[in-house]
C-alpha cells in the first residue's frame, strides 16, 4: 500500500530545487529572440490610426488573455486597441452589434489604455 509520508534526502531535494531555479532563471533571462522582441510595437503595416476617438457606444473588456471590443453602435466602426507599451494591434472593422477579440495584457501586464479609430489596410 501507499504510505502518507515519504523520506526525501535533503541533498536530492536541494539539487532538484536548484535545478528548477536555474532553468527558470535561464528562461527569464533569455527572453524572446532579438527579432521577435520588437515585433508589433507600432501600428501594423498598412493600417493607419486616426486621432479621432471612437464613439462612446464602443466598449472594451480586458483580461489576461483577451481584450474584447463590442460595437453597440448603429453604425460600422473601424477600431484598434492601444496598449501601455505601444504594442501594435490590427485595425478591425466592426459592424453594428459585432464583437472583436484582441490580445489581452498577458504576463507582462501590458494593459489596454483605450481604443482608437483607424483606417484598415486595403489588403
Amino acid at each position: 500500500m501507499f504510505t502518507t509520508s515519504r523520506f526525501v534526502h535533503p541533498r536530492g531535494l536541494r539539487a532538484a530545487l536548484g535545478l528548477s531555479t536555474a532553468v527558470l532563471g535561464l528562461l527569464g533571462a533569455a527572453g524572446a529572440p532579438a527579432d521577435a522582441q520588437d515585433a508589433g510595437r507600432a501600428v501594423l503595416a498598412g493600417d493607419a490610426v486616426d486621432t479621432a476617438p471612437v464613439p462612446d457606444c464602443v466598449h472594451y473588456y480586458s483580461d489576461w488573455r483577451y481584450t474584447t471590443v463590442v460595437n453597440d453602435c448603429d453604425t460600422t466602426v473601424d477600431v484598434t486597441v492601444q496598449y501601455t507599451d505601444g504594442q501594435g494591434a490590427p485595425c478591425r472593422t466592426l459592424l453594428p452589434r459585432a464583437i472583436a477579440t484582441f490580445a489581452g495584457y498577458g504576463p507582462q501586464l501590458n494593459y489596454v489604455t483605450g481604443l482608437s479609430g483607424c483606417t484598415p489596410s486595403s489588403v
